[in-house]
């Protein structure tokens, strides 16, 4: 039997910080070997436990800004003061070389850079937190942020939630269990068929 067309679709999970959309991109990243993971590039500090090419692309702010200026970036953004993150031309062209559906884990400005870019190529689903409280509980629970970081960070959730109707999808993740189900279908559903609303 000949091997289907490989269609080139990519799918976003966009969520303010502490939404859970990380476990989720995980989770199917680990269930399914059709997808691959792009990753972003930035030019924040690694942390412990991350690895070059696998968590990020860590660049020097000069070689981040570098590659602004040759337009190498579909998109990048300055999430917090002098703190890029941006998508490489070149991983999408990777990924897609090895004909793999692009995963994406990222905030909302990138997403909506993305959907405008692929339009009916891409699927993007917001995970919406059960409430704002328990966001902001599950961010303070991190411990990653200095009490200053985490006031900024809360400041932009808020804004960032305003988003919520502005994509394909709204994936509220109060039981994980549930969520991740959920996340399947969306993902099968875009993959292989009909698209649920």
């Amino acid at each position: 039997m000949p091997k289907s067309k490989f269609q080139q679709k990519l799918i976003v999970f966009t969520a303010p910080s502490g939404a859970g959309k990380t476990t989720i991109v995980r989770y199917l990243l680990n269930t399914y070997d059709f997808l691959g993971f792009s990753i972003s590039a930035t030019n924040r500090k690694m942390r412990d436990g991350e690895t070059d090419g696998k968590d990020y692309y860590f660049l020097s702010t000069e070689d981040f800004k570098e590659k602004i200026h040759a337009q190498e970036f579909i998109e990048w953004e300055e999430v917090y003061k002098d703190q890029y993150y941006g998508t490489l031309k070149s991983e999408i062209e990777r990924l897609w070389d090895l004909e793999k559906t692009i995963v994406f884990d990222m905030e909302v400005n990138g997403a909506s850079v993305i959907k405008e870019k692929y339009g009916d190529q891409v699927h993007v689903v917001f995970v919406k937190p059960p409430s704002l409280e328990v966001l902001v509980e599950r961010l303070k629970n991190r411990k990653t942020e200095s009490e200053a970081s985490l006031r900024k960070r809360i400041k932009r959730v808020k804004r960032e939630l305003s988003f919520e109707n502005s994509f394909d999808y709204v994936l509220v993740n109060d039981v994980l269990d549930t969520t991740l189900k959920e996340a399947e279908i969306i993902t099968e559903s875009f993959i292989f068929g009909k698209l649920i609303e």
